[in-house]
């Protein structure tokens, strides 16, 4: 059985990069389908996961990874026998919680979080190699590409603080490697 991965944005998508590249997810590239995660909200609406699915004669599990999952998973009728599961890995409220985490600012983030979205607190607050936080995938590149330590102990303790998850749900915690 191969995963397919989702990410729901570009920022997602270098999170799980980096974590991939550096052993530290419960699985490695030989387990995804296509060998790589995927930038990509729905199958139909993207030709890198329908070209690779198409390849692919075997079960699917899709992970499914953002903040807001709020839009169902249309699966198309041809791919509907291969899909044996799809979950959702949530990020809630937002990636930027990550950032906050590993800056220490959580405690600060909440005080402020009625006033303040956890991207414009990381605009205000967050600073790396004299850039400001600037919702980029550049910066969350830059900022836990050399630190994967960082971005798995950040994760981890999100784990720990948030427990806002619906049903259904699950933390990117879960998908981590015991390191």
């Amino acid at each position: 059985m191969k995963k397919l991965i989702m990410c729901e944005g570009p920022n997602e998508l270098a999170l799980v990069k980096i974590l991939l590249k550096n052993n530290m997810l419960s699985f490695d590239e030989d387990d995804l389908l296509g060998l790589t995660p995927y930038h990509a909200r729905q199958i139909a609406t993207s030709g890198q996961v329908k070209t690779e699915l198409n390849m692919y004669n075997g079960p699917v599990e899709i992970l499914r990874i953002g903040d807001k999952q709020n839009d169902e998973l249309k699966i198309p009728r041809e791919y509907k026998e291969m899909i044996v599961s799809v979950a959702k890995y949530c990020t809630k409220p937002e990636l930027e919680i990550l950032l906050i985490i590993a800056e220490g600012l959580y405690g600060e983030f909440q005080k402020n979080k009625s006033k303040k979205s956890p991207k414009d607190f990381a605009k205000e607050k967050i600073k790396y190699n004299g850039q400001r936080y600037n919702n980029s995938t550049k910066f969350f590149e830059s900022y836990f590409g050399d630190r994967p330590q960082l971005l798995y102990d950040s994760i981890r303790d999100y784990y720990k603080v948030n427990k806002g998850h619906k049903k259904g749900e699950g933390y990117l915690a879960e998908l981590l490697r015991e390191i």
